[in-house]
């Protein structure tokens, strides 16, 4: 039997090259002729962090671009928008009076928050909205709706797969075996440095974009923080954010060659160039579809609906199934 993985794609931002080598690469490496491969835009999850229409519709586009651009192969996937699945938010209610306040009070999300409250003295609840408490559900029937079997999170999604499990458990022990236990797909967490050394996040402002122009690309490389050490001068390329990222990139010989180079005292300014030259490489084609892609205005409104057809069918099924077995069916 195929292994159905399901991928949720976070639409908050615009995509980094954090976000192309942590998350895009590896997903899209799952999917193969062996399995059912389920990619969604979690739209509705973003607004818990944004309130601003106008930068969610932005983001959903970019990233959903961004996505294609990279090989995301629709005719052979599942790619659809989660606010096209109306069936997701119906059985998020059905999946909320089977799940425990106190399994949620566990999310890490909704803790941090705690914390933060706690450590300002503030009231434990400022901040946080009913979205963001009840989030681990909204996720649960993401990977519920289609009875996903496997589903690739990092080290910190781990919680909620857990909690996805026991919600999904807790309904079948009251009512009936209806879900499968979905399995997490723990996928090893890439470390991609940013500019300043600090893990690449928006938040850090240290991003180096993804799907921009080649002058905008040589710029962000040359503002990569190094240290003093003249041309000529032997450098150490461990703990080195610059070689870091050029071995993410290069290929073995290649990442020889940058050692060699080193040790030969590769000036900075050269070896940011060698950095510009091999990330180039990989980018370009992927920038061109990008860009390619973004030209023709009613491709991802038509993506957006055939997927939906595709795959709505199936959830409609489920609601009527949990319908019947939850009593709210029609009266006979």
């Amino acid at each position: 039997m195929k292994k159905r993985i399901l991928t949720g794609i976070t639409t908050t931002g615009t995509p980094h090259i954090g976000n192309y080598l942590g998350a895009i690469k590896p997903a899209l490496k799952l999917a193969g002729p062996d399995t059912e491969s389920y990619f969604f835009l979690a739209d509705y999850h973003a607004l818990i962090k944004q309130t601003d229409p106008s930068l969610i519709e932005t983001s959903v586009k970019d990233i959903a671009l961004a996505w294609l651009a990279s090989g995301l192969d629709v005719e052979h996937s599942n790619f659809y928008r989660q606010s096209d699945i109306p069936e997701v938010h119906e059985l998020t209610w059905i999946l909320s009076c089977s799940a425990a306040k106190g399994l949620l009070n566990r999310a890490h999300a909704y803790k941090a928050v705690v914390a933060e409250n706690e450590a300002l003295s503030a009231d434990d609840d400022k901040a946080i909205s009913m979205g963001l408490f009840s989030y681990p559900v909204l996720m649960a029937a993401d990977i519920l709706i289609f009875n996903a079997s496997h589903v690739p999170v990092g080290p910190d999604q781990a919680q909620h797969m857990e909690m996805a499990r026991d919600i999904a458990g807790k309904f079948n022990h009251t009512y009936e075996k209806v879900f499968n236990l979905p399995e997490a797909l723990i996928q090893n967490e890439i470390s991609v440095p940013g500019i300043d050394g600090k893990k690449m996040s928006k938040s850090y402002n240290n991003i180096i974009p993804f799907l921009c122009t080649e002058k905008e690309l040589q710029k962000a490389i040359s503002k990569i923080v190094t240290n003093s050490l003249e041309p000529g001068v032997p450098k150490d390329y461990k703990d080195c954010n610059l070689f870091e990222l050029y071995t993410l990139f290069a290929d073995t010989d290649q990442i020889a060659s940058f050692k060699q180079a080193y040790a030969d005292g590769i000036g900075w300014g050269d070896a940011k160039k060698e950095l510009f030259t091999v990330m180039n490489q990989e980018i370009t084609p992927v920038r061109e579809r990008y860009f390619d892609l973004s030209q023709q205005p009613d491709l991802l409104n038509d993506l957006f609906a055939d997927g939906a057809r595709k795959v709505r069918p199936q959830a409609q099924e489920l609601i009527k199934k949990l319908r019947d077995l939850v009593g709210i069916s029609k009266i006979v």
